[in-house]
């Protein structure tokens, strides 16, 4: 029963993360890092509705799986939300690819709470059977702030139509990063991505990822 300390690549910004949801994501994602890993049946781990989640941190919930899948029970997330209201003097991230599904639970989520998506390109691609990009894009806009996106793996994308979708997000923030584990996707150029960056950083604040770096600096 434990959160676990920020580390490695996740976000820097964020002090814990914690999983009282696990098991093999839904969403399959190619790029996942959690495929490294034997995760077993998606579960609820109801040990750690007792973890006690302190106060002033800011907690990812549901770094490991996407805890808003459509075949997360909502019983468990209900639970989830419940336990963390309970720690209402901290902030949490929720980030799911099925972000239409955070409306039906917009009640339980705690008063400092942070709803975020990923938008990696706006381009179709088979990487994942999660709902695709723009009906990720079209469910946050109808969303309360604070938001957040993160474009990461940032896959090749047209920019007129990027930074329309992102500025229709209206993010108080952007994290951005690359594929950290050599999937070979298909990647923007450094200036076509420096121009992104520039252009967000007009309407948003930009966090940059150490990851990017390959690509920025040819690391």
């Amino acid at each position: 029963m434990s959160m676990n300390k920020q580390a490695g690549n996740m976000y820097n910004w964020t002090s814990h993360t914690w999983n009282p949801i696990r098991g093999e994501c839904p969403h399959d994602c190619k790029y996942c890092y959690m495929k490294g890993f034997k995760v077993g049946k998606l579960r609820l781990e109801e040990k750690e509705l007792k973890t006690r989640l302190g106060k002033g941190n800011t907690i990812f919930v549901g770094s490991s799986v996407d805890m808003f899948a459509e075949r997360v029970s909502g019983s468990w997330i209900k639970l989830v939300l419940r336990y963390c209201m309970q720690f209402d003097e901290n902030t949490y991230l929720f980030q799911s690819k099925n972000p239409r599904r955070f409306k039906k639970f917009l009640a339980l989520f705690p008063t400092n709470t942070i709803l975020g998506t990923t938008i990696e390109t706006n381009r179709d691609n088979d990487l994942s059977k999660a709902p695709s990009v723009s009906d990720r894009v079209a469910s946050m806009t109808e969303l309360r702030s604070p938001k957040m996106v993160s474009i990461e793996p940032v896959l090749d994308f047209d920019r007129t139509v990027m930074l329309r979708w992102i500025q229709a997000i209206n993010p108080k923030f952007v994290s951005i990063g690359a594929d950290s584990k050599n999937h070979n996707l298909p990647e923007p150029s450094k200036d076509k991505l420096l121009e992104l960056i520039e252009q967000m950083e007009k309407f948003t604040e930009v966090k940059v990822k150490s990851n990017l770096d390959r690509i920025l600096k040819g690391e």
